[in-house]
């Protein structure tokens, strides 16, 4: 999701008049249930062995775009895609995971939706990009809504471990994706997400190994963590290319918009997970600031 100028957009045809809000509300229903899979997943898989399970899947059904076009990339250029998988699968996706044992799938959908405002930061702070008024109000914003967050009780205890969590890992989603910007610009998209995928999967399997767990794993578990990588990570990662493709970047990004929502929703729906004040208020502000944030100049 942190890799949206790798595609040159195309001009848009007129079936993307009403394909793309579908498409758009799909990968947003897609990419929110993942919050709800690592919920189910991760207490019997733990977070390194699952995050394993769903790289592994979700590289592989990536793979094509990358054997369609390996001869861009040249041996120096794996260092680079290296890091980025580190940065934006391998470490992001383990800090969700040890969130997802520890508080509800709402929680860590909600601290997701900061990754717009940390891209923003980290762009002004290491590559001396102009933030402005507005993001510097916005960046307020949704610092005060993980204060909220983290702030909350769930069945009387604190999600403030969660929360740290769920922030680092979108800091790290911020960080990755100037990376991408600056380093990978001009290669194919599916090629480059097969191939960071792939490094992180290969970054994180010795210590999948090493932690996998003694007890036997619950088939739904086992579900869940297939629908992790085949669903969310492989098909999620394909139809959010297909719509950089088709309406270009700015307008793919408002998927952010979605997540949480279908986040909160599904863990509701399906996992019976209340949703608290402090919930609501948290997502308000977060999701607020980030709007704020993407706004045009007048």
């Amino acid at each position: 999701m942190n890799s949206p100028t790798l595609v040159r957009p195309v001009v848009p045809t007129l079936s993307g008049a009403w394909l793309t809000p579908l498409e758009l509300g799909l990968l947003g229903a897609i990419w929110g249930s993942s919050f709800m899979f690592m919920r189910i997943a991760a207490p019997d898989f733990g977070a390194v062995p699952l995050v394993s399970v769903r790289l592994v899947l979700g590289s592989l059904v990536l793979m094509p775009f990358l054997l369609r076009h390996r001869a861009a990339f040249v041996p120096s250029l794996w260092p680079k895609l290296a890091l980025v998988g580190a940065l934006n699968a391998a470490v992001p996706f383990a800090l969700f995971a040890f969130a997802a044992q520890r508080a509800p799938a709402g929680i860590s959908a909600i601290a997701n939706s900061m990754t717009v405002l940390f891209t923003a930061l980290v762009a002004f702070l290491f590559y001396g990009e102009r933030i402005g008024g507005r993001r510097a109000v916005a960046l307020v914003m949704g610092f005060a809504g993980v204060v909220v967050l983290a702030s909350g009780r769930i069945a009387g205890s604190s999600p403030g471990l969660a929360v740290a969590a769920g922030v680092s890992a979108a800091f790290f989603y911020g960080v990755s994706a100037n990376l991408v910007k600056r380093y990978l610009t001009g290669l194919p998209a599916g090629a480059v997400a097969a191939a960071t995928l792939g490094c992180a999967a290969l970054l994180t399997l010795p210590f999948a190994v090493a932690a996998w767990p003694s007890q036997p794993i619950r088939g739904v578990s086992w579900l869940s963590a297939v629908a992790l990588g085949v669903l969310c990570t492989g098909a999620g990662y394909v139809l959010y290319y297909r719509l950089i493709q088709r309406i270009g970047a700015p307008r793919a990004v408002t998927v952010t918009y979605l997540l949480p929502l279908f986040g909160v929703a599904w863990a509701w729906l399906l996992l019976d997970e209340s949703v608290t004040l402090t919930m609501a208020v948290a997502g308000a502000l977060i999701l607020g600031s980030v709007a704020l944030s993407q706004r045009k100049p007048s």
